[in-house]
């Protein structure tokens, strides 16, 4: 017999109910009543909860769609501040003032620092972007001069416009086509059916820094391409594992280029890593560098400071004949297709963009394949010492000290995602979208589905005042906290009421369509 804890998960499920709520208390600052709510767990676009992983995937579906054959120019026009915002901003002023004052006076900065990084906090809080000194570290410049193994790219002249070109038939139909891209990496060896036929001559090294910096590489062929194309190109893309555990890029493009540009902009594409070199190993087992308060990491034999990571840098860029660590590039393999708004290639496409959208990229292992689980236990050991970032702990092993660093740091302990068996190496986004896709923030897609809900329901989609609830943790064990499974019991029948509620209401609509069809035809 099934478990009735099992059959009201299932239940759960059905009802499109977060099996892992996450339990908050809020204050109601107007009435001053606190109370537990249950916050979704899905937060996240790789929520492990089925029910918040479908609707966090339908709701980039339905961005998707709203932007891809957009047909007027998005207006993304800032807000004008409001007087929080104006405070914020003249605190934010002041503190800086002090904070300066004090470091001329030779004066201990740190409780100023500290304020200074919580009203940063507090203005991105408050509705602004970005930072309010904007870069404070002045950016490494080096030759942008193409490698002479790159092919050039043609350049045309850029037009303020985010739409594609259109099409008129010559029955008069207008036709605006947009694309649909697939880029995938290099070969590192013969695979068959995901897994390479030689693990001893498969290129795990090269694979697993290709992994780490694919970002990097999208970032690269998007600039090339709104180069070439001549306008703002927008998109929509999502990073997915390939069945050999690389992962590749399906990109959703507004507007349409002829297919061979799009391959020889894939082609042109690269990206160059100017970091220390990190083929040669200093330390390693129990030969570690030393942490030393006030110093750094020192070499356990010479009591040597480990250069740090911008001093590691100023050396990098005094070497003439310094070749970058790593080059990246895509593979030959380059679909391109054209498609058109409202058609059924266009709505496959999006659920083929938002297929893995909520899964890691480690979920596409297959348990009962040992050879595939065995490939990806032998990428993750070829991850494990690489460096992943400038303030990873693997740059010890290199004999570098990782910006920032710190005590306890130990290669081979990195906590980045990009080290966990469950990215295989990606530590990017999954979702990549650009600014001007939809003329509207995810966020706002939610209020959307949100305010489309309520109004069928018959409530009324009010804005609630972002600052009227102060939000808390629960603390465990919280006696005012009722078992899991009854808070699952309660949304489902909260469920259940809409449904009815929502199924009434289209009988009746149903109704109404009838009983006007029966007046036409009388």
């Amino acid at each position: 017999m099934p478990l009735a804890r099992d059959v009201a998960e299932e239940v759960a499920k059905q009802y499109g109910v977060c099996i892992r709520p996450i339990p908050l208390k809020r204050l109601d600052t107007h009435t001053g009543v606190w109370e537990i709510v249950d916050v979704p767990c899905g937060a996240t676009l790789e929520a492990k909860c089925p029910p918040c992983a479908k609707r966090n995937r339908h709701l980039r579906m339905a961005q998707c769609r709203e932007g891809w054959h957009l047909d007027q120019e998005p207006t993304i026009t800032p807000d004008e501040p409001n007087e929080e915002q104006r405070w914020l901003i003249e605190f934010r002023a002041d503190v800086q003032a002090q904070r300066d004052a004090a470091d001329q006076a030779g004066q201990d900065t740190t409780d100023l620092d500290e304020l200074i990084v919580g009203l940063d906090e507090e203005i991105n809080a408050a509705g602004m972007r970005g930072n309010v000194l904007g870069r404070t570290v002045p950016k490494r410049n080096r030759s942008t001069k193409r490698r002479q193994d790159a092919p050039e790219l043609p350049k045309r002249r850029m037009i303020n416009s985010t739409l594609g070109r259109t099409f008129t038939s010559s029955d008069g139909k207008v036709y605006r086509p947009s694309l649909f891209v697939t880029l995938t990496l290099p070969s590192y060896g013969k695979v068959k059916d995901g897994v390479p036929v030689d693990p001893d001559t498969y290129d795990y090294a090269r694979a697993a820094r290709d992994a780490l910096h694919f970002s990097k590489l999208v970032d690269r062929f998007v600039q090339n391409l709104r180069r070439v194309a001549g306008y703002d190109v927008q998109y929509f893309a999502a990073v997915e594992p390939q069945k050999r555990l690389a992962p590749h890029l399906h990109m959703a493009i507004r507007g349409t280029l002829p297919r061979a540009e799009i391959k020889q902009i894939a082609a042109a594409t690269y990206h160059q890593v100017w970091w220390p070199a990190a083929d040669q190993v200093v330390f390693e087992g129990d030969h570690l560098p030393i942490w030393e308060d006030g110093t750094g990491y020192l070499d356990p034999s010479t009591g040597e400071v480990l250069p740090t990571w911008d001093q590691a840098l100023d050396q990098l860029d005094t070497d003439e004949a310094a070749e970058p660590l790593h080059v990246i590039r895509f593979g030959v393999q380059v679909d391109v297709q054209g498609v058109l708004a409202g058609t059924s290639d266009a709505d496959q496409c999006i659920r083929y963009l938002s297929k893995y959208l909520t899964k890691s990229l480690g979920d596409s292992l297959d348990p009962d394949n040992q050879a595939q689980r065995d490939h990806a236990a032998r990428m993750v050991e070829a991850l494990r010492y690489e460096p992943c970032s400038p303030t990873c702990p693997n740059w010890l092993r290199y004999g570098v000290q990782p910006k920032g660093a710190k005590p306890g740091m130990a290669p081979g302990q990195c906590r980045s995602k990009a080290h966990k068996p469950d990215h295989l190496g990606y530590a990017g986004r999954r979702v990549l979208v650009s600014r001007k896709w939809s003329n509207k923030t995810l966020a706002e897609h939610k209020q959307d589905r949100r305010t489309w809900v309520l109004e069928a329901l018959g409530q009324t989609a009010e804005q609630t005042d972002p600052h009227r609830y102060v939000w808390k943790p629960v603390p465990a064990g919280d006696a005012n906290v009722a078992p899991l499974a009854v808070r699952l019991l309660r949304s489902v029948a909260e469920r259940q009421r809409w449904r009815a509620h929502m199924a009434r209401l289209q009988a009746e609509a149903d109704d109404q369509d009838f009983s006007a069809s029966e007046g036409r035809a009388a």
